[in-house]
């Protein structure tokens, strides 16, 4: 859904980017509602990329993924010591948007208490972190999103009237696809058109029947439903004209006509009138169960039917007793969850744009290796190992690659990760850069200087290296942690004095005239590539971890032998040019292996080396995370 879509042709489509015009240049704090799937990301980022504020950072938060004991820490940040584990100084996520925007979205899902501290934080423009008494000004212009009532939930006291109309300066409404069916045929041709050119296989075309089928169901997962089913329907289609059975729908949804709200209201009177006990959870109850069962009970298309959240779904099936519920997780029963993703026939990826998995992804060749196994691709995109590693954690994905350093921070969080595979050392692929016109020379030079890093990262033990060899410290610089971005802005040079930067970026910044680098990887990082797996999926999908190792050394093989091919393969999807992603490919051996002793000491001495350094909690043994199979 982050790739840009095609212009729309439906009269409330017009209507409501008209709508968005209007508002993308100011800096109104705007409500977006919409059902599941309708987009509101994807119009958050047009508010953004219409704005003055376009050159600065667009950060999107999932509030309903927030924890409850660390959402405040993320939101607003904290300071080292704050709590245990707070080894270091954190930039919550409205530093992270200074300047710029940033998306809450799901904001109906955070707790009061954040809520108070939200409202707080919006009337007076500034956050304090945890553990700290100085508020930190902060220039941010914030967008919400919701698929749920909140006028409903503020009469639940669910949500607070002082925080809605704080948020509701301006609302729009995002018109479900099923009220927007002129949209339907250009969207699906440029999803089609997507895929198939993904895939290899321009020459796909939807049949009569089956756009007509496609203007008749009801959508109720929207333009994501839309989206997943021409991406299976290219995935599962042998001939040149994709026709209806091949695009999956459920018919049952189709042929049932949806219900009048008079006729529904009607209908709940009579049962409040029949005086047959408590209506509430007997209507929420039937509510799931028969989402669950149309949907041939797979949670995320059940979900979607409902209009809520998966989380949300799986609380009502444990409550039901359809599922383990969510109790057992903490009693380490979490084969539940991956039977249940077993039936649900789906392989979830995390990666970043660049390396084996990039390319993997860009070229779908895993999407056509699985679909006769009836197994689904979903791919996840990060922006560092670390967000990474907490979504593996967390079971949002089953796969995917990191650095050397995330893994070793995630292991000393007890995250229950297994090294599965890795791909050799590339220390020129990360350095530290400073602008053109600097006076910092040499690494001696950076002594109070302010240094961007990603909190984590590679680059972050590549700057530990730097300092210890010029006799410093973390203590002895300015760490400002953020993702990393190229190309900077005038903002970015004045709030930084040099950059930890790492592959794609790096040469891209190599090749252009902003910036120089004042030292790289090499005689101090390794920067190994590693492969990891949650441990559930690894003991239940072994089968899957061997034929994803399989496309790997085969992505490997195609890298070395078509390098121009492939770097012009990832300048599509990075939108960077073809020769700093040949030069970034270059530089990298992408020769996928098992893991190996060679490995695994080298993993075990970046893990002594933090934990010495005060940097990790506990020690971390790296040798009981590898993968046995």
């Amino acid at each position: 859904m982050s790739h840009p879509g095609p212009l729309l042709i439906d009269p409330a489509s017009i209507a409501f980017q008209s709508v968005l015009d209007r508002l993308a240049p100011t800096d109104a704090t705007v409500l977006i509602v919409g059902e599941t799937g309708t987009g509101k990301e994807v119009v958050a980022r047009y508010l953004h990329h219409h704005s003055p504020r376009q050159a600065q950072p667009f950060v999107a938060v999932n509030c309903g993924a927030l924890t409850e004991s660390l959402a405040e820490s993320e939101l607003f940040g904290h300071e080292k010591g704050a709590f245990t584990g707070a080894a270091e100084r954190h930039q919550g996520w409205f530093e992270a948007a200074e300047g710029g925007t940033l998306l809450l979205d799901e904001i109906g899902e955070l707790s009061l208490p954040l809520q108070v501290k939200l409202l707080r934080v919006l009337q007076e423009r500034e956050v304090t972190r945890v553990g700290s008494r100085r508020p930190v000004k902060v220039n941010v212009r914030v967008i919400a999103a919701t698929h749920v009532d909140l006028a409903h939930a503020i009469r639940e006291r669910r949500f607070r009237e002082d925080l809605f109309y704080r948020l509701n300066v301006a609302a729009v409404t995002l018109p479900p696809l099923r009220q927007r069916r002129e949209d339907i045929p250009l969207l699906a041709d440029h999803f089609l058109t997507l895929y198939a050119r993904r895939l290899g296989r321009p020459q796909l075309r939807l049949s009569a029947e089956s756009l007509a089928t496609l203007m008749e169901y009801a959508w109720p997962g929207n333009v994501r439903e839309l989206e997943n089913t021409l991406h299976n329907a290219v995935l599962l289609s042998k001939e040149p004209l994709i026709q209806p059975h091949q695009l999956r729908l459920n018919t049952e949804v189709l042929e049932q006509q949806p219900i009048g709200e008079q006729a529904l209201d009607t209908f709940l009177r009579q049962q409040l009138q029949s005086d047959s006990g408590p209506l509430y959870q007997r209507v929420l109850d039937a509510l799931v169960r028969n989402a669950f069962e149309l949907s041939g009970e797979n949670q995320l298309q059940a979900a979607a039917l409902l209009g809520i959240s998966r989380n949300t779904l799986r609380t009502h099936l444990g409550h039901l007793g359809l599922i383990k519920a969510r109790r057992s997780l903490a009693s380490g029963e979490r084969r539940d969850i991956t039977q249940q993703n077993i039936q649900d026939r789906v392989l979830r990826i995390g990666y970043q744009k660049f390396g084996n998995l990039g390319i993997l992804k860009a070229r779908q060749s895993l999407e056509g290796a699985f679909a006769h196994r009836g197994i689904s691709v979903l791919w996840s995109e990060f922006p560092a190992g670390p967000q990474l590693l907490h979504a593996l954690d967390n079971r949002e994905i089953d796969f995917g690659t990191t650095g050397e350093v995330p893994p070793v921070f995630a292991q000393a969080g007890n995250s229950p990760l297994l090294y599965v595979a890795w791909e050799p050392a590339a220390p020129q692929s990360v350095a530290l850069l400073v602008a053109q016109d600097s006076p910092i020379q040499t690494i001696a030079d950076l002594r109070g200087r302010r240094i961007a890093v990603n909190k984590g990262s590679n680059v972050h033990y590549l700057l530990v290296q730097m300092l210890d060899e010029a006799g410093m410290t973390l203590n002895d610089v300015r760490v400002l942690y953020a993702p990393p971005k190229y190309p900077l802005t005038p903002s970015d040079h004045h709030a930084v004095d040099a950059w930890m930067m790492w592959d794609p970026l790096l040469s891209d910044a190599e090749q252009g005239n902003q910036l120089r680098v004042i030292a790289d990887g090499r005689g101090r990082v390794n920067n190994h590539q590693f492969y990891l797996a949650h441990r559930d999926f690894a003991a239940h999908s072994a089968d899957l971890l061997h034929q994803l190792l399989a496309a790997l050394v085969q992505t490997g093989s195609y890298i070395d032998a078509n390098r121009s091919e492939a770097a012009a393969l990832l300048s599509a999807e990075l939108g960077l040019s073809p020769q700093a992603l040949s030069h970034a490919l270059l530089r990298r051996s992408h020769q996928t292996r098992r893991m190996d002793l060679s490995a695994i000491r080298a993993q075990q001495a970046i893990a002594d080396r933090f934990f010495a350094l005060g940097l990790l909690p506990k020690a971390v043994n790296v040798r009981d995370a590898v993968w046995r199979d």
